[in-house]
């Protein structure tokens, strides 16, 4: 097993008992420094970033508050997470601190296993937001790349693309042929007789088919332990599973600044950011509700669930056709817009049918 770089903190504090008692806690699994004023604790960030600062506010000479003001006026420093350090039980300094930039505050006197949470709380999203910058600019060279050949490229770059986010947890990638058949004939229904019959265009059917795969691509930027667990996320771990929605419409917003007028890449974003919306607004990351969710999303949420519940996960079995009726039934008006769920309904036996036509070959007939 390969063993991962130990991260480095850097303390400031001019109390050495404090000191003292943040080595005695940290020192043994983290590469810690430390510093006894602002000016010393500028000198060694600069020379060697840290990846967690843990910060006195109250320092003679230069106090907490003007280094944090200094370390985010630096490009070179400005994204390092502070944890600020106080005595102080008054909001006035904790909000100054918050709207400095600091991330989160440990008031004195310590208490150990509150250290240990909140430490290993921001280094683990230290690690998820480094992850993420470094998934953008991969999948913004590889997607701008792609984008300048559009017409007939396009669809094949977009489809190869999306495999990127199941090459882990899709042992075929089966499943995006199933979400692009699935969006097609839930948008051809509803082209057909519902209330969006305007807005379903052909234009808008065969933008959805094509980009349908995003839909998950941000996938790509979720490590391993949390995307093939087996069992039940924690809680940490399910906010860092949901940052696929973010990671995804971003990257894609990167490209649409520098082709604006591209509607696949419009209707990506829709589908990638909010695709895990529901009607009843308890959704996310945006928390939208009813018809401010983008139509292109609501489609996509009723697929992608439907394609969930018949396909085998990590932590499941997968249901019968059947089944899938029922909890999409029962989701209408809470996870799905009704409307759709009526439109599904007409076109639910073809639904069926795709997925016993492409169905992974790890699957089993459930029972």
């Amino acid at each position: 097993m390969t063993n991962l770089p130990m991260y480095t903190i850097l303390a400031v504090d001019d109390t050495k008992y404090n000191l003292d008692l943040l080595v005695d806690t940290l020192g043994d699994q983290y590469d810690l420094s430390v510093a006894m004023n602002g000016t010393t604790a500028l000198q060694l960030v600069t020379e060697t970033p840290p990846d967690l600062i843990l910060l006195d506010i109250m320092m003679p000479g230069m106090d907490g508050f003007e280094v944090l003001r200094r370390l985010r006026a630096n490009a070179i420093t400005r994204e390092i997470p502070v944890i600020l350090l106080t005595a102080l039980s008054e909001m006035s300094h904790k909000a100054k601190g918050f709207e400095l930039g600091a991330v989160d505050y440990i008031t004195k006197p310590f208490q150990i296993e509150e250290v240990m949470a909140r430490v290993n709380t921001h280094l683990k999203l230290r690690q998820a937001q480094n992850s993420l910058k470094q998934f953008n600019s991969r999948l913004q060279e590889m997607v701008a790349q792609q984008v300048k050949e559009i017409a007939q490229s396009q669809q094949a770059m977009i489809f190869a693309l999306a495999k990127l986010s199941h090459t882990r947890d899709d042992d075929t990638g089966l499943h995006l042929d199933r979400v692009q058949h699935l969006c097609k004939i839930l948008s051809m229904g509803l082209a057909e007789n519902s209330p969006f019959s305007a807005e379903v265009t052909p234009e808008f059917i065969d933008t959805i088919y094509h980009v349908s795969p995003l839909h998950d691509v941000g996938k790509v930027g979720i490590v391993d332990s949390i995307l093939l667990k087996p069992g039940k996320l924690s809680d940490e771990e399910f906010l860092i599973m949901k940052t696929h929605n973010t990671i995804g419409a971003t990257t894609l917003e990167s490209v649409h600044k520098q082709y604006p007028h591209n509607a696949f890449i419009e209707m990506g974003i829709e589908i990638a950011r909010h695709h895990h919306e529901k009607w009843n607004g308890c959704g996310y990351p945006d928390r939208l509700a009813g018809e401010a969710i983008p139509l292109s999303a609501r489609v996509m949420a009723l697929v992608d669930v439907y394609d969930a519940l018949r396909a085998r996960r990590p932590y499941k079995e997968p249901f019968t056709h059947e089944r899938a009726l029922t909890i999409i039934r029962e989701e209408s008006g809470r996870s799905f817009d009704p409307r759709i769920v009526q439109a599904f309904w007409a076109v639910q036996e073809q639904f069926d049918a795709v997925c016993e036509r492409l169905a992974d070959r790890s699957w089993s007939t459930p029972s």
